[in-house]
């Protein structure tokens, strides 16, 4: 499918994906779309008003499916001059795909929102969480469209937004109270350090890739292929698990609406005033 993909878009930059690296995209996204159906049926049998996970979920693998999608098509990138570069060739250009940016700024707060919900954090520190979030990806974003080594400053502002995560991750969340207790906390360490160590990768790939032009377009999508299927469908995966035991309704999080309760699942107070309409009634 390669072959096909970059005949019909052919690339438009000097440093440019090549057909495996095209075949490597298909795969993935084959990947992600599988992840995506298994997480529909999970959805599926969850019962009303307790699927907000999931369905974070949902949103993440969906986004990353159609991403990985315009990639392997050789859509979605556009040719910036290579700051470094060794092949003696003039205003040698790298394709840089805004497409994979545009993916993170939608999937990476929900990751991190889809973690912290499981906490006892308080709103307004969640949100920050979530901001600083939005800012470590437009810096990459921005960084690796500018041409100049002025990109590094960016790449900095950056690494100041993910040492706060890593902080909220790692620190300020596990010293929360967890509404559902030791089991909940447990699985939420182990999933935040999970996600914490596959953050400390991406910098290092961005500085390999769009930062210092040292490996391929090509190196870049299988590095970058592999670390969004171990930070999206197998972290997800694994911290749903973690959650399989755990009480929705510990979160706080379940539906008021009587049509989201699921079949013959009325609240305390619906069967109340049932039960007060009935001796009225008679």
């Amino acid at each position: 499918m390669g072959n096909e993909a970059l005949d019909i878009n052919p690339p438009n930059a000097t440093f440019n994906i090549s057909t495996n690296g095209s075949d490597w995209l298909w795969a993935a996204f084959c990947i992600f779309a599988a992840s995506l159906l298994v997480m529909v049926f999970l959805d599926l049998k969850r019962p009303r008003g307790a699927r907000l996970f999931h369905q974070i979920a949902l949103v993440v693998l969906t986004t990353a499916s159609i991403t990985y999608f315009s990639m392997a098509s050789d859509l979605g990138a556009t040719p910036i001059v290579a700051e470094f570069r060794d092949d003696g060739i003039e205003n040698a250009t790298r394709q840089i795909w805004y497409v994979r940016y545009i993916q993170w700024f939608i999937t990476f707060p929900l990751i991190l929102l889809e973690l912290l919900l499981a906490t006892g954090l308080n709103l307004s520190d969640i949100m920050t969480t979530l901001f600083m979030g939005i800012v470590l990806v437009v810096m990459g974003l921005v960084g690796s469209l500018v041409q100049s080594t002025y990109k590094w400053g960016f790449f900095t502002f950056g690494i100041a937004a993910l040492f706060y995560i890593w902080y909220v991750l790692l620190w300020h969340a596990p010293h929360t109270t967890f509404a559902a207790g030791g089991v909940l906390r447990s699985g939420y360490i182990r999933s935040a350090s999970y996600l914490s160590f596959m953050l400390i990768t991406y910098p290092i790939a961005w500085a390999c890739s769009e930062g210092g032009n040292v490996i391929t377009p090509t190196s870049e999508m299988i590095w970058y292929g592999i670390l969004d299927i171990f930070a999206g469908p197998v972290f997800l995966f694994l911290f749903l698990w973690n959650l399989r035991s755990v009480d929705y309704s510990a979160f706080g999080l379940q539906s008021g609406k009587y049509t989201d309760q699921g079949e013959g699942a009325a609240t305390t107070s619906q069967r109340q005033k049932a039960a007060e309409a009935g001796v009225d009634n008679a």
